[in-house]
């Protein structure tokens, strides 16, 4: 159903060319929308340039400006349950404002990650290895819908309910309008911002899930590729030699391609660990003390909506580093017993390099992986706990 919509979702079949750069064209196009690629005619720049501006100088400063100012403008308005709701979300979106300015400074290492990857297309010779490469391809952009429909669904589900009760979902303040008054014009506006929000926050959320997913995809082929190194008789010790440094130069791509991305999301999933336990935290709170039915959905939703901004990240991250032991066990279990000095010199130096595992730090300071995701979703639970221990949570009540 959704690839009559979206067709790139559905993997296209090997008469097709398909390269690895288009697991993001989906992704690139909500990019383009925000300013945060590059126009394909240069005599568009300068306008292109001046929204890239105008949108991120409204949607990273001004927007959560606007929501602190409803709190100081009008505070004693605020029901717990209100105020908890703005709260957290507000939180995310200052996070969200330097991860999007995390994913945009680092445009250019994206730009250079991508040519590595037309490089690993090359050695994809195979109809096995294309399929494989048209599989994951397929799955990026699936994953960048699936997370569409993931976050405008928390959109769907509070505008309409708080529109009917004549309340503000989100609570944003609006220079020369009056929120009461002109109640219906302020509850759109909310609601448009906080759909560019959300998906400004998509982008930077989807990016590094569908980089190392492309990454992952490039490094189960190199293992298929260890697994068969001399497995077809009648060459020459020349031959072999010349397809395990194929192999050796694969897996300096792969370096190379993890390496240009590190910085880019060292940053962006460093705030999301500062973030997730906070914003989790409040959102339980909300939940267990103030919420109706309805909202308590929302709430729901919303914390899930948090949770996929690091769990299969850093999923996929654990994934990767057990693939790398799998690489060396696959060189090793070759046949390389029958090879001459030259080969075997060659590859205790490849298996060396292959037992060193492809890790990504945030900020230089937590390994990303489902240990550091669930140590930073365990202090949501803190919250929870020094809440109820106050009892703060019947006072506000």
């Amino acid at each position: 159903m959704l690839s009559k919509f979206f067709p790139h979702i559905k993997e296209k079949p090997l008469s097709e060319r398909v390269k690895s750069r288009d697991a993001f064209i989906y992704l690139d196009r909500v990019m383009w929308s925000f300013g945060w690629t590059e126009p394909e005619n240069k005599r568009w720049i300068l306008p292109y340039k001046l929204w890239l501006a105008f949108v991120n100088i409204v949607m990273l400063i001004l927007l959560p400006i606007s929501i602190s100012i409803e709190y100081l403008h009008r505070f004693k308005t605020f029901s717990a349950g209100e105020f908890l709701s703005s709260l957290e979300i507000g939180v995310n979106m200052y996070g969200s404002s330097f991860k999007c300015a995390f994913t945009l400074i680092g445009f250019k290492k994206r730009q250079e990650a991508k040519v590595l990857l037309d490089q690993l297309d090359k050695r994809c010779l195979s109809d096995k290895e294309r399929s494989t490469v048209h599989r994951y391809v397929a799955m990026g952009n699936f994953f960048d819908i699936l997370y569409h429909i993931f976050y405008s669904t928390f959109v769907v589900m509070n505008f309409p309910y708080f529109l009917l009760e004549r309340r503000h979902a989100w609570r944003m303040y609006f220079p020369y309008i009056d929120s009461d008054e002109q109640f219906y014009i302020s509850s759109i506006a909310e609601c448009f911002l906080m759909t560019a929000a959300i998906y400004m926050d998509l982008c930077t959320d989807v990016c590094p899930l569908i980089s190392m997913l492309m990454a992952r995809c490039h490094i189960s082929l190199l293992k298929q590729r260890l697994r068969n190194l001399r497995s077809k008789p009648g060459r020459t010790e020349d031959e072999y030699l010349e397809e395990l440094t194929e192999c050796i130069r694969d897996h300096r791509l792969l370096l190379d391609y993890v390496d240009a991305l590190r910085p880019v999301f060292s940053g962006t999933i460093f705030v999301q660990f500062l973030l997730i336990g906070t914003v989790l935290g409040l959102s339980m709170i909300n939940l267990m003390f103030f919420s109706t039915f309805w909202t308590g959905v929302a709430t729901c939703l919303f914390m899930f909506d948090v949770s996929m901004e690091t769990f299969p990240f850093c999923y996929l991250c654990n994934m990767i580093i057990d693939d790398c032991q799998e690489m060396s066990n696959c060189l090793f279990q070759s046949d390389w017993t029958s090879a001459d000095r030259r080969y075997k010199s060659t590859l205790v130096y490849f298996l060396h390099n292959l037992q060193q595992p492809i890790t990504l730090t945030a900020g230089g300071v937590f390994p990303i992986s489902m240990q550091t995701n669930l140590a930073m979703v365990k202090l949501a639970f803190s919250v929870v706990t020094v809440i109820k221990q106050f009892n703060l949570a019947e006072r506000f009540q």
